[in-house]
């Protein structure tokens, strides 16, 4: 990766995820710097900024500074920011300029537009979802709201089987109840399906009506269980 930009792109990307805001915190620099970094006119990061910002993403200075050598010194493959093809043997997932709220509901374009494409190896899908689903089912998108913290931080950036178009056992799911898309968990409990949230003094749960639809299973990308 030759530029600075695409390096903290897929380090920023994870896993785990790491915002703008996680990374000016950690260096102890203005946000302005870190925007900087990540949008130019920035080229190259050195001295203490570098050693920060790459213990905060868990990369190697070296990488991080100059794109040599490996990005981490073990651990899975990262992400890769994608070319306008799916690299052989990887598994891609769309970026879409869309939101899944946790609160009252989210409403998208009906086709959103796609930011970018990550791909990833089919041993880390494998590892968050349990399988490797067939192309074109991922998908990713921004969680906003406060209904299902701690499980999921509004801004985080969640991964949709777009596939799953009803119940699938309990889990998290993309659903529209009339008022739009939320993450919400969808849990069986005996005679009816509850949808449930985390942050369950606040939101408490209730039987999914016979209008709500189910968009699509969500995995957390940083977290290999489930919530159940």
């Amino acid at each position: 990766m030759s530029t600075l930009q695409e390096r903290l792109a897929v380090a920023m990307e994870g896993p785990p995820s790491v915002s703008a805001a996680d990374l000016a915190r950690a260096c102890g620099v203005k946000g302005a710097s870190v925007s900087e970094w990540i949008n130019g006119p920035t080229k190259s990061l050195r001295g203490p900024n570098a050693i920060k910002a790459a213990k905060r993403l868990g990369v190697n200075v070296e990488w991080l500074s100059t794109g040599s050598g490996p990005m981490r010194s073990g651990g899975a493959p990262p992400p890769v920011v994608a070319s306008p093809e799916t690299r052989p043997g990887y598994v891609r997932a769309e970026q879409l300029a869309a939101e899944g709220e946790m609160g009252t509901g989210a409403i998208n374009d009906e086709v959103p537009e796609v930011i970018r494409a990550i791909d990833y190896t089919p041993s880390y899908i494998r590892a968050v979802m349990g399988f490797v689903p067939p192309p074109g089912r991922l998908v990713l998108i921004t969680g906003r709201g406060n209904s299902m913290m701690p499980v999921i931080q509004p801004g985080d950036s969640i991964l949709v089987d777009m596939g799953i178009k009803e119940f699938d056992g309990d889990g998290l799911y993309l659903i529209n109840s009339g008022m739009g898309e939320q993450v919400k968990a969808l849990q069986d409990r005996g005679g009816a399906i509850y949808v449930v949230s985390a942050n369950s003094e606040l939101f408490p749960a209730y039987p999914a009506s016979k209008e709500t639809r189910v968009l699509g299973k969500v995995y957390l990308r940083n977290r290999v269980d489930r919530f159940n």
